[in-house]
């Protein structure tokens, strides 16, 4: 589950939770926005928790070629 998703069933659930008022038969829709609201939360802790890049390194070099002259640049990408 994206951020985006997560972020959008907390939102549904608060609205459900919050502002509906209407009563639906066999369904309780209170307690559906309040678990709504638990796995939009959960997955916005998880997404920041376990799911992003944990760093990034990027080193550059540049050094001239005794033989050439020319300049040679060195790029080097490594995830932390």
């Amino acid at each position: 589950m994206r951020l985006g998703t997560s972020i959008f069933l907390l939102a549904v659930g608060a609205v459900l939770t919050f502002a509906v008022t209407v009563s639906v038969s066999g369904i309780d829709l209170s307690t559906v926005g309040v678990i709504l609201m638990v796995v939009g939360a959960l997955g916005i802790v998880l997404e920041f928790a376990l799911f992003r890049p944990r760093g990034r390194s990027i080193t550059s070099t540049a050094s001239v070629d005794p033989v050439t002259g020319s300049t040679v640049r060195r790029t080097t990408d490594r995830s932390i």
